[in-house]
């Protein structure tokens, strides 16, 4: 007997499993390093090499053959970091290359290794702490990385092992991100090497401003609370630093005014930092002086709403031409030496990397749901990809790698393509989910929102009207509704349990442009719910007689939980039942840097968060309401759905109340995940009385 879909799905970590990622293509394009793990059941991450001449691909690390590989020793930072990150394997997760890919860095149970990749032999490296994100010099002569707080520089040669930087006190660390960067601002690294290794950016962070929040077990009382330190909205951020540490003990403070660093990069024509007002409403560009640490404003933006700091940039060309992305004339576009190269209709998203005179990144045309890939080639603007789907890429040497997810194909395609167009293909070792897609891409509502419709692959319409599950994420800057076939299979799991499943992007979501997102400045609630109702209104009228809306109901995480239960608290005429897994239900709870750049201040702004909030619309339940939480959720903690509960409770409001033990906002755990969908389905089956 074949597992269930939901078994399935758990074992596999959502079927990203046996799935080739985090690939790095040598200079000559000869070779492409990248991360796998072994079966679409394996959690354990190894790292693999393909020679892109003979197409044979080789196993260089498996985990399992290295001695004090013990996941279960992560150290609390990287425990952090794969949370940040949202990574769900274990094994090799990620690793830093020298520049000509000879050697390969990683940490693996706290243990720093090193490999030649020519030869596969592996070595630990001895160090007096658990590691952290090691990342090897561009020469390949040093190898840095972080333990225990400290930043440290170990040379290859000699063994010896240096402290560049130790923490001055326990709520200090050097070189790692702090959390308002990895979590919000998509920045997960703390320092950066020079192009000629004698000299590291790296960002010292205090977190003594920050107010300590307590992360309680409550089914192991025996276990203390856990101290962390959590930037609510209205609060003191970690207070970030930056320097650039020479190997020869040398220590230059780079000072910058702004609140935020949202990106550093290092190349030879220039060191540059990013940095960013703490209303973000502003964000400069500046180039560093390394040897007096004096900045020079390159760029400066601002918008009334918010600015945005993309991914890939800052990057220069091989003539020094800055690449860079910004706002101009109602769309996000690629600029190159201070010239769009793109169209405002095309809605740039990131780049992906420069070649010499080429940058590859990723666009939306006219349909948000396709991220395509394109190249500006120096002289023009060329098309990567031809086909519906959503891609990602990398491009160095000469040599492309292309990931491809379509809605006709399951899973992930990723593709090598050599300078003499030959494709050889990087094999996904993944599990088939077994699930008969039947999705439709469209737009409904009045504003032609961005939509998805599931149906039960057995259902044949005209023959009986189907209850209604929405099924949306609905915050700014995430999107649910793509052309991939993997983005639809909870949906389609949901659907043949009996659903018409929605899925619908409304204001907010990237892909249409700046004046589209910036649409929920002040109001995280209004235009949020009005599209989830106005795409369900709309595809009750493309799918007439098949829709029953007096049994809708919606589910969610995240944002998607807020506006699960936003739904029912204030719109109980249209939606009869919600499940709300890991809401927000009070945004003065939430971080600094996603919160304010939404709301503003709560200290300046404070009917704006009382709009936004759910605790004043609990009086207002008289639909079943679902709310989840893990407990150990450090991200939104469960304080949002401890909250709202008493504020429920004391409105004489029936909900129902389901803790995971041990469970963060990732929800990895296997038996968790499998059986958080059998009970949603319940639940929602015996709400809507179906």
């Amino acid at each position: 007997m074949s597992e269930s879909f939901p078994r399935m799905s758990a074992r596999t970590r959502r079927f990203t499993l046996g799935v080739p990622r985090g690939f790095t293509i040598s200079p000559d394009g000869g070779r492409v390093v990248f991360l796998r793990t072994q079966s679409g059941v394996d959690p354990v991450t190894c790292l693999w090499e393909l020679d892109t001449a003979t197409h044979v691909e080789r196993l260089v690390v498996d985990p399992r053959k290295l001695s004090g590989a013990d996941e279960e020793n992560l150290p609390p930072e990287e425990r952090a970091r794969r949370e940040r990150s949202r990574e769900q394997a274990g094994g090799v997760v990620a690793y830093s290359t020298d520049a000509d890919v000879t050697l390969a860095a990683f940490a693996l149970a706290g243990g720093l290794y090193l490999t030649e990749l020519a030869s596969g032999r592996t070595r630990r490296i001895e160090t007096a702490g658990a590691v952290v994100d090691p990342r090897l010099s561009p020469g390949g002569q040093s190898l840095a990385y972080v333990s225990g707080g400290a930043f440290h520089v170990h040379d290859l040669a000699s063994g010896r092992d240096r402290t560049l930087a130790a923490p001055e006190s326990p709520t200090v660390t050097y070189g790692l991100a702090e959390f308002i960067a990895a979590e919000e601002l998509e920045r997960m690294r703390g320092y950066w090497w020079s192009p000629d290794g004698d000299k590291v950016l790296v960002e010292r962070a205090d977190e003594a401003p920050v107010p300590e929040w307590y992360i309680a077990d409550p089914a192991n009382p025996d276990r203390p609370a856990v101290p962390q330190r959590y930037p609510a909205a209205g609060t003191r951020n970690a207070r970030v630093e930056l320097f650039v540490l020479g190997l020869d003990g040398s220590r230059v403070a780079v000072p910058f005014d702004d609140e935020y660093l949202a990106a550093a990069a290092w190349d030879s024509h220039a060191l540059s930092i990013v940095t960013m007002a703490r209303d973000q409403k502003s964000l400069r560009l500046l180039t560093v002086d390394p040897l007096t640490g004096a900045s020079t404003i390159v760029r400066e933006e601002r918008d009334p709403a918010w600015v945005e700091a993309f991914g890939g940039v800052p990057a220069h060309l091989d003539d020094g031409s800055l690449v860079w992305i910004g706002a101009l004339d109602g769309g996000n576009r690629l600029f190159v030496g201070g010239r769009a190269v793109t169209p405002p209709t095309l809605q740039v998203r990131e780049v992906l990397g420069v070649d010499h005179d080429s940058v590859l990144f990723r666009a939306s045309g006219g349909d948000p749901s396709e991220i395509q890939l394109w190249t500006w080639d120096g002289a023009s603007l060329l098309p990567v990809s031809t086909r519906s789907g959503v891609f990602t890429g990398r491009m160095a040497g000469g040599v492309g790698v292309l990931s491809e997810q379509t809605l006709d194909n399951e899973g992930v395609s990723t593709t090598v393509v050599r300078r003499d167009g030959m494709a050889v293909p990087i094999p996904s070792l993944a599990e088939r989910p077994g699930l008969d897609l039947r999705v439709s891409l469209g737009r409904s509502g009045r504003r032609e929102l961005s939509t998805a419709v599931v149906l039960p692959s057995w259902y044949e319409s005209g023959s009986g009207k189907l209850p209604v599950l929405m099924d949306p994420y609905g915050g700014p800057h995430a999107q649910r509704v793509l052309s991939a076939h993997g983005a639809y299979l909870a949906s389609q799991w949901f659907a043949e349990q009996g659903f018409a499943v929605i899925v619908a992007d409304g204001r907010g979501t990237p892909g249409r442009g700046p004046a589209w997102e910036r649409t929920v400045l002040n109001d995280l609630a209004g235009p949020v719910l009005e599209d989830q109702i106005d795409a369900l209104h709309g595809v009750a009228e493309q799918y007439a007689g098949d829709l029953d809306l007096t049994k809708v109901a919606i589910r969610g995480w995240s944002f998607g939980g807020y506006l699960a239960a936003l739904a029912v608290l204030r719109r109980p005429d249209v939606f009869h039942a919600a499940v709300a897994g890991a809401p927000v239900t009070d945004w003065r709870l939430y971080d600094t840097a996603y919160t304010e750049r939404y709301l503003g201040h709560p200290d300046e702004q404070p009917e704006v968060y009382d709009q936004s909030s759910l605790f004043a619309d609990a009086v207002k339940l008289e639909r079943p309401l679902l709310l989840i939480h893990g407990l150990a959720d450090d991200n939104v903690v469960a304080a949002h759905t401890l909250r709202l509960s008493s504020a429920l409770l004391a409105a004489g409001r029936q909900h129902s109340v389901l803790p995971l033990s041990g469970v963060t906002h990732m929800t990895p755990q296997e038996v968790v995940a499998e059986n958080l969908l059998l009970l949603q389905v319940e639940f929602l089956k015996r709400s809507l009385g179906v």
